[in-house]
């Protein structure tokens, strides 16, 4: 007998796709970890918190977000038998130590990988999941009044691609300024970059910045340019400059 898929109906309530995704601009930067399902989970959940209100820091209910299949299937244009499979995949990988989270001390910085989560429940039957932030990240991503990256979930949810996503993020978190230079050591590590185009510019280029360039202008209207900067024929860094299309219909 052939399995039944289930498809996400509209359903004004379950509308995330219209609130913020925020989080500090040293998260945004930051080694993340994720797949592109488990990137979709995060920024689910993020756009169901309320990252501007402070007592997030303090209470731990606030801290607890419920996702459902309903809204993930809508948010992300996929049946209900895949919102079901990725939650339940997602919920479980972020329990893992994934992001890379940087402090500073006397000493200077310490590096330390934390999970994304540090408990969830899966109820298919009930058509949810639920999981708490860790802890040592919440100062990332609540009560947040400065230095932080703030976009529209609908305006990254149609990504296919992990890198997309995450050169989006990282130019937003530069909007203010319209450009985004970063060493190419840092760009590897922001992207999150194999270790084949770490070592090849030309795969990094070709796999990484043109399809992540060329998504970001049909899905987000955005106008890119960007240049490697050469120490004779070594690139050393990028250089990128974006701004949004005049003549899209999404705003950046």
């Amino acid at each position: 007998m052939k399995k039944k898929t289930l498809t996400a109906k509209p359903n004004s309530q379950t509308a995330i796709a219209d609130r913020n995704v925020t989080m500090t601009n040293s998260l945004t930067r930051a080694a993340q970890g994720l797949t592109l399902p488990e990137k979709r989970f995060v920024a689910a959940a993020l756009a169901k918190t309320d990252s501007t209100d402070a007592r997030g820091l303090m209470d731990e209910r606030m801290q607890t977000v419920r996702l459902t299949a309903m809204e993930y299937a809508e948010t992300f244009d996929v049946t209900l038998d895949t919102a079901y499979e990725q939650l339940q995949a997602s919920s479980a990988a972020l329990q893992q130590p994934k992001v890379v989270v940087e402090r500073q001390t006397r000493r200077g910085t310490v590096r330390e990988v934390r999970s994304w989560v540090i408990t969830s429940k899966y109820a298919k039957g009930e058509g949810y999941v639920e999981v708490r932030w860790h802890p040592d990240l919440v100062p990332f991503l609540f009560g947040l009044r400065k230095e932080f990256t703030t976009y529209k979930l609908k305006h990254a949810a149609a990504y296919r691609s992990i890198y997309t996503w995450r050169l989006f993020e990282c130019l937003k978190s530069w909007q203010g300024a319209g450009r985004w230079s970063p060493q190419i050591g840092e760009f590897h590590d922001a992207i999150e970059a194999t270790p084949t185009a770490r070592a090849n510019f030309k795969e990094l280029r070709l796999r990484v910045i043109e399809p992540a360039v060329k998504e970001m202008k049909e899905k987000n209207g955005l106008i890119v340019e960007w240049i490697p900067v050469k120490a004779g024929r070594k690139v050393i860094a990028l250089r990128f400059k974006f701004t949004p299309d005049p003549q899209g219909n999404l705003a950046f």
